[in-house]
């Protein structure tokens, strides 16, 4: 059986294998079997000229808030899955300022696609969704990732 994956666990993972993330302050919050929640602050290491937090410290921290859920069902499932970003498409709504709050609620499609990999040997594209929000609830950005999954081959 697969270990829990914690939040602690995860950001000890980023700290070792993401630590651009790590040292701008992405932080995962809170991972469930339907959603994740990462959250960045904005501070003088990720900012852009404008003052507010930079596009792609926002691209992380929305991009772990999807990933995350899908790392969860590979280790759940228990197989051997590989999975990569294929595209990703952004849009900012308001200065992100403060601490921003990703969250992905594609839990259930993530399971959903690693099952379907799983029965039927053939890789899997499935887009997730993740908002940003501001410390107000205030929506400031929002993006999508086409995640490919597929299981390996047993040697």
């Amino acid at each position: 059986m697969a270990k829990k994956l914690t939040p602690s666990k995860i950001n000890k993972f980023v700290l070792f294998k993401l630590p651009s993330a790590y040292f701008s302050g992405v932080r995962v919050k809170e991972i469930t079997d339907e959603a994740a929640t990462v959250t960045v602050k904005h501070r003088w290491i990720n900012q852009n000229p404008f003052k507010s937090l930079y596009w792609a410290t926002q691209g992380m921290a929305s991009e772990l808030a999807t990933g995350v859920l899908v790392i969860q069902e590979i280790e759940t499932s228990g197989e051997k899955i590989s999975m990569l970003v294929r595209s990703q498409k952004g849009t900012f709504t308001k200065k992100a300022t403060g601490r921003i709050r990703f969250v992905c609620k594609d839990g259930l499609k993530v399971k959903a696609a690693i099952q379907k990999a799983i029965e039927t040997g053939e890789g899997q594209s499935l887009f997730l969704f993740a908002e940003g929000f501001n410390e107000a609830g205030e929506p400031v950005s929002n993006f999508e990732y086409e995640w490919g999954i597929k299981l390996r081959k047993k040697k």
